[in-house]
């Protein structure tokens, strides 16, 4: 048994304790992630550099006591080559579009940056045009599509959100809003993030304001 993360929103919830109830692929797919290669197989060091603090940042993950190992995560699936199986038309191929953009990071030397430049920078990418001669947005998008794939399939990332985990072979026979599973934890904060996410782009805009006043 791995050292379980401190858990707030759901004390006492660990979807791993269920893993007896999953098939044979399915928890070894998912326990794997509990332990993912710690050797680079896709990524360069010099690439490494700019994608970990990239990560970071787009996860808000660097300061986490039970800091989900995204960066290997993502290394391990594009080394296996598994894409969501598209890319846009303007774009490369997504292990492509990886290099070249993290190369342009290493360019502007992003890892050398403080946390908030590095933010700086990469809010330039998100309401960008072109970013190391890519549409920005659609940088913007394979990043975090990586990012959050990589973060939301991890148990401990299940653990903060309540997810029950896999549903087969065992299913789920509470449906509905409010309703839970015998081995489910109530939520002991449920207050709406909305006025939240509100309020940080209130502050992010107050932000981008004062900047365009410098």
């Amino acid at each position: 048994m791995v050292d379980e993360p401190e858990l707030q929103r759901f004390p006492g919830y660990d979807v791993v304790a269920q893993a007896g109830h999953w098939d044979s692929e399915t928890r070894a797919v998912v326990l794997g992630r509990l332990r993912p290669r710690r050797e680079t197989s896709f990524f360069s060091e010099t690439e490494e550099r700019a994608a970990r603090p990239l990560l970071d940042r787009l996860l808000a993950n660097d300061d986490r006591p039970d800091k989900v190992p995204v960066f290997e995560m993502v290394d391990q699936r594009l080394a296996e080559g598994s894409t969501d199986g598209w890319h846009y038309d303007d774009m490369p191929e997504d292990a492509e579009a990886w290099r070249r953009t993290l190369a342009e990071l290493n360019r502007l030397d992003f890892a050398a940056l403080s946390s908030q430049q590095q933010h700086d920078l990469l809010e330039t990418v998100r309401e960008g045009e072109c970013f190391a001669g890519l549409p920005a947005g659609k940088v913007w998008n394979l990043w975090l599509r990586y990012a959050c794939t990589a973060y939301y399939s991890h148990p401990w990332a299940f653990n903060e959100v309540g997810f029950g985990g896999p549903a087969y072979p065992r299913g789920y026979k509470n449906v509905g809003v409010g309703k839970r599973e015998p081995w489910e934890v109530e939520e002991v904060d449920a207050a709406d993030p909305l006025p939240w996410v509100q309020w940080v782009e209130v502050a992010r805009r107050r932000h981008v304001a004062r900047g365009s006043r410098l």
